[in-house]
């Protein structure tokens, strides 16, 4: 996914390509002929790109560029996250929202308040909310009397901007982490013409209490426009969509995030609980930690870290990742779930690991940031730690194939390539980088490392260099 970027940001973008302390002829040196002609014939300057290659058990790279280099590999990091999550907590893990109450239930009513604590199950979707909600029903209950009382008290972090990295606070992939997130705190808008001309907004999950704007006109407009000429604003939990849409392009989508967290897990509740037929007209309060009670009444577990790996490293999710890494961070060093204690646990983990952290930036976890920063080599070893790891099935298959599924699927479709590697791929402005596995055509397992730091790496320079390394890759053991 592409990120836009503000002019105050031009510095720290632009990110610096100085050379490595050993001459640049002799770090080619360390490269392949066949990938040395192929760097040449790029327009990029060979001192912004990173590259470290080695056959899957050897321990002697084939090919390694600037690999020492501190790079910021975008979204590749979440290899390093999803890996120390999967050793340190296993692929059975799972996360737990809790129902408690002090008050007795008496006939199926509860007489007084209902509290929900939430861990950051980072796979509770609508889905699963759902069939969570008709499973409290199941216990018999029926009406709520009190108030409904959200315990988010799980993490505990310091207010963030959503904007804060691109000016573009609405877009759902700069959400912040949150103990009580459901749907990663985004909605899907539908937007719907009828043959009549007019346009019909529906947004999933239709939250009761949000209200929509629509003040859309018809258009003629291209299909190809931004957003195709819809405006999108979100305040005081109403969403207004205004400009003049082209009803002739049919059917359009818009996955934004519109309220907080607790507003949206509150409607969601409320949603859900009236469809399983229970009542409640009660107010919903956040309350910071309040008292467990002695009779809990539910506790449901999220689908297994094992599954959700492949959410966050296939389709590139980047709450997901960060929820894993607090996650871990608090598994490692207590709640509550802090940013310093993920970060550290993510060094230690992957340090036990056998990869070298030194000089190593995390920051979040998922890549989404400016300040991430690791080499090739310790991305390397991160594949290699991956491979040798208990759960190296687990880790590989989270990955996209090419050709097939996740964030390569339109990548090398109907070619020898296709479905025979494993990818993260990683892109943000003036970065692009690719890891994972590649399986030769001659039937050997590659790890492969390639990132760019240049202004405009991430436009089709990059992305050319990305195909042909791959390509080159996949032909290694056959030339």
């Amino acid at each position: 996914m592409l990120y836009p970027y503000k002019s105050r940001h031009i510095l720290s973008l632009i990110i610096t390509t100085s050379l490595l302390s050993i001459p640049f002829n002799q770090a080619l040196a360390q490269v392949p002929d066949s990938l040395q002609r192929l760097l040449s014939a790029q327009s990029l300057p060979q001192s912004a790109i990173g590259i470290w290659v080695q056959r899957a058990g050897e321990t002697t790279p084939l090919a390694r560029l600037n690999d020492e280099q501190m790079l910021n590999p975008a979204s590749t990091i979440k290899l390093a996250t999803t890996l120390a999550s999967l050793n340190a907590l296993g692929p059975d893990y799972t996360w737990k929202t809790e129902f408690y109450s002090h008050a007795p239930i008496v006939n199926g009513v509860l007489k007084g308040d209902l509290i929900m604590r939430g861990t950051g199950d980072p796979g509770l979707v609508s889905e699963e909310h759902w069939r969570m909600i008709g499973s409290l029903y199941r216990t018999g209950l029926r009406k709520i009397e009190g108030d409904l009382i959200l315990d988010s008290s799980y993490f505990s972090l310091a207010p963030e901007d959503p904007g804060a990295f691109d000016g573009q606070p609405l877009r759902a992939y700069n959400q912040p982490p949150h103990a009580m997130l459901v749907n990663a705190n985004s909605l899907r808008f539908h937007v719907l013409p009828d043959a009549e001309g007019r346009i019909h907004i529906e947004a999933d999950p239709p939250l009761p209490g949000m209200k929509i704007n629509n003040q859309l006109q018809a258009g003629s407009g291209n299909c190809g426009d931004w957003q195709r000429g819809i405006h999108y604003q979100a305040s005081d939990n109403e969403v207004t969509f205004s400009g003049r849409y082209p009803v002739h392009c049919g059917n359009y989508e818009l996955l934004r995030t519109a309220v907080d967290p607790e507003f949206y897990a509150a409607e969601m509740f409320r949603l859900h609980w009236r469809q399983w037929g229970g009542e409640f007209n009660g107010h919903v309060r956040t309350v910071p930690s309040p008292p467990l009670p002695a009779r809990a009444l539910l506790q449901h577990q999220s689908r297994p870290l094992g599954d959700l790996v492949k959410v966050a490293n296939k389709w590139s999710h980047n709450i997901m990742t960060r929820h894993m890494a607090l996650t871990l961070g608090a598994e490692r060093y207590g709640t509550p779930a802090t940013l310093e204690k993920a970060r550290n646990a993510l060094y230690e983990t992957l340090r036990e690991s056998g990869v070298e952290v030194g000089g190593m930036v995390i920051d979040n976890g998922s890549g989404l940031s400016r300040h991430v920063r690791i080499s090739p080599r310790q991305l390397g070893q991160v594949l290699n730690a991956g491979w040798n790891s208990p759960w190296r099935h687990e880790f590989i298959s989270s990955m996209s194939i090419s050709g097939v599924d996740g964030t390569t699927r339109r990548q090398f479709t109907a070619s020898p390539e296709a479905g025979r590697m494993h990818l993260k791929t990683g892109r943000l402005n003036n970065v692009s980088a690719i890891a994972g596995y590649v399986r030769s055509e001659c039937g050997k397992d590659l790890m492969v490392v390639l990132m760019i730091n240049h202004a405009d790496a991430h436009a089709g320079a990059g992305s050319q260099l990305q195909e042909r390394f791959l390509r080159w890759a996949h032909n290694l053991d056959c030339q």
